[in-house]
């Protein structure tokens, strides 16, 4: 098993995800990744261990996103009268956001700039920036001040 942040690690990230993988991100294992060529990860990206990537919709993570142990990421589901066809649609999780462990991300969302999403929630809507979400399904209960972030 190669170490994180090893060449070696780097090289099987970049062939797992097709070279769409930034710079300083790390992907820990264990990973469930279907067509992960359908990922898109920026520089600087946290993805804990025991994540699930259903990626047929395409999955975009960018830049300093963190990504926290057993999240499931799914952008594709069955359609509910013919359970063969697969219905997409892209979930994308923008710069700085954090998504709590053990959380699910539905197709079709996005999770804002800076945004949180709490540990074990199930977010079937986007969530605005800098908004902190938590419960099933999420629910905003706050939103965080923009002036404390550095950009």
């Amino acid at each position: 098993m190669a170490e994180p942040y090893s060449e070696e690690w780097t090289a099987l990230m970049h062939e797992i995800f097709k070279r769409k993988i930034g710079e300083g991100s790390l992907v820990m294992t264990p990973l469930t990744a279907v067509r992960p060529h359908m990922v898109s990860i920026g520089n600087n990206v946290i993805v804990m261990n025991g994540c699930l990537m259903m990626s047929a919709g395409g999955i975009t993570i960018e830049d300093d996103a963190r990504i926290a142990a057993n999240t499931q990421i799914i952008s594709n589901n069955h359609d509910p009268y013919n359970r063969d066809v697969i219905t997409c649609k892209p979930v994308v999780i923008r710069k700085g956001a954090w998504v709590g462990a053990g959380s699910s991300i539905l197709p079709g969302v996005t999770i804002g700039k800076y945004a949180i999403v709490g540990a074990a929630t199930v977010v079937t809507k986007d969530v605005p920036d800098y908004a902190v979400a938590v419960g099933n399904p999420a629910r905003i209960i706050k939103y965080l001040n923009k002036d404390k972030f550095n950009e």
